[in-house]
């Protein structure tokens, strides 16, 4: 029988790992050529894996969880066409235990049994047992009369156990898949407590299982748990009222306030967790730490009215007809600036002792997702017009919801832009994303005081804060380019001359 071995390839881009959230097949499975088998999470995104092979699934090595590396096997495949001639050892060696007459198939009203694989791994929503095994007729009763000394020997058919009833599992689980995880948390926080998070239904895009799922989870248990427990017997009332003593009741007081304060001390302190670092927040970890060890940075801000920018956003709108972002806005105006001051979309080759002066100009967006910070790049954005800018920009804002960015959108950017106002912050002296030059921040846009032409006014004002590499340029550098993007959110019709 022809078997051929998928092994995990090479993911790019230095990575050399990866953690299996899914398998899309199992054992006995048909495949085809490029069909997806296995969804994997690497430190950049989570993928689904096509097979270079086609036929019968033959064996799968690892479970969801489980962290593989590349030039690992992943599963095996046989050819169809041998697969159907020549029995594996298992059908060879597989004996139902519950059955005396093994040649004759299930009844078709006899409940289901759990498909095992390689991992061991049981549909959810199937009753397990120590005596439960998978019903295969030998390969006498497929193909025909074999030689009358097989190679093994059968037993036996063991005595029949008692009927085993399936498991009672709750409706929320009984799903016809597993529920697709992301988040290394996510699965982390409900092994701790005692379940897989793919059983649960997600409540995110497609049935992603998000965190509010498995503490939604967490929380129905303990309250079933508190529920089943008996509430201890009422005494018995008594026959009389009893006058007590003023000073009795002071002593049965301070006696149960001893014995709380007893309690309370003698319960064990709460227990430490542990959150490994993994994934997309690996990455980041090692890059922010790069950032600081190499990057000799320098932070300026300033203080901008926005009001006018609001302005020319609304007249966007009744002139066109279509919705512009105050980011898209900025970000128009961040790649003029660029352009201006292209010492900023630089990065330092530290092996050669050189600035790097990049040619395009590679927009990355800084977002927050279920999988932790992560900064998409809108490519050749210096080529874009004002609105092709802005749908880039809503396509990476949409995909952060899960955080399913392919591993391209992830890397090459040149320049980062970051509204952590959307966090209601005001400024932030952010860490440049290594191996970048710098980075500009947009803080929260609110009402404030301001002086209008020797008056005072209520205007729209938000901060800039400017991070930068001294190494690549100086303040008279990082300010021009401040203070071009501030003179553009306060005139906008100010780009004019640049365009």
């Amino acid at each position: 029988m022809m078997t051929h071995d998928f092994i995990l390839p090479d993911l790019g881009e230095g990575l050399t790992e990866a953690e299996i959230v899914s398998w899309l097949v199992k054992v006995g499975d048909t495949i085809t050529i490029d069909q997806p088998v296995v969804e994997v999470e690497s430190a950049k995104s989570v993928v689904e894996l096509p097979s270079p092979f086609g036929g019968v699934v033959q064996s799968l090595f690892g479970e969801a969880g489980q962290v593989i590396h590349a030039g690992q096997v992943l599963l095996s495949v046989a050819d169809a066409a041998h697969s159907a001639l020549e029995p594996t050892a298992e059908d060879e060696v597989a004996v139902p235990a519950r059955s005396e007459t093994p040649t004759e198939p299930a009844a078709p009203d006899a409940p289901p049994t759990a498909p095992s694989g390689a991992s061991g791994a049981v549909l959810v929503g199937y009753g397990t047992s120590e005596n439960t095994r998978p019903l295969r007729r030998p390969s006498t009763a497929r193909f025909g009369a074999r030689d009358a000394s097989p190679e093994v020997s059968v037993p036996p058919p063991a005595p029949e156990p008692a009927a085993v009833q399936p498991a009672a599992v709750a409706p929320s689980v009984l799903l016809d898949r597993p529920s697709p995880v992301v988040s290394p948390i996510v699965r982390m926080l409900a092994r701790e407590n005692g379940f897989d998070a793919s059983a649960l239904r997600g409540s995110g895009p497609n049935d992603l299982v998000l965190r509010r799922d498995v503490e939604a989870r967490i929380r129905a248990n303990v309250t079933a748990a508190t529920t089943a427990t008996p509430a201890p017997a009422a005494s018995a009332p008594a026959t009389a009222p009893t006058a007590v003593p003023a000073t009795a009741t002071a002593t049965a007081t301070a006696t149960a306030a001893a014995t709380a304060a007893a309690a309370a001390a003698s319960a064990p302190p709460p227990s430490d967790t542990r959150i490994p670092i993994t994934g997309p927040r690996k990455v980041v970890a090692e890059r922010l730490a790069q950032s600081r060890r190499e990057i000799p940075e320098a932070t300026i801000w300033l203080d901008v009215d926005a009001t006018e920018l609001f302005i020319a956003r609304d007249r966007l709108l009744e002139a066109t007809g279509e919705r512009f972002s105050v980011t898209a806005l900025i970000a128009r105006f961040v790649v003029a600036g660029l352009r201006r001051y292209p010492l900023l979309n630089a990065s330092v080759d530290t092996a050669s002792q050189e600035i790097l002066v990049r040619g395009e100009i590679n927009l990355g967006i800084a977002a927050q997702t279920p999988r932790g910070l992560m900064v998409p790049v809108v490519h050749g954005a210096h080529a874009l017009t004002t609105r092709q800018l802005r749908d880039s920009i809503a396509g990476l804002v949409s995909q952060a919801g899960d955080g399913a960015f392919s591993p391209g959108a992830l890397s090459g950017g040149t320049f980062t832009l970051n509204n952590f106002g959307s966090l209601g912050v005001d400024g932030s002296a952010a860490i440049i994303n290594h191996p970048e030059a710098a980075i500009l921040g947009i803080g929260r846009m609110i009402e404030r005081p301001w002086v209008v032409e020797h008056e005072l006014a209520v205007r729209t004002v938000v901060e800039l804060s400017m991070v930068f590499d001294h190494r690549v340029c100086d303040g008279d550098t990082a300010a021009g380019f401040l203070t071009y993007v501030a003179r553009c959110i306060e005139s906008p019709v100010a780009l004019l001359a640049d365009l």
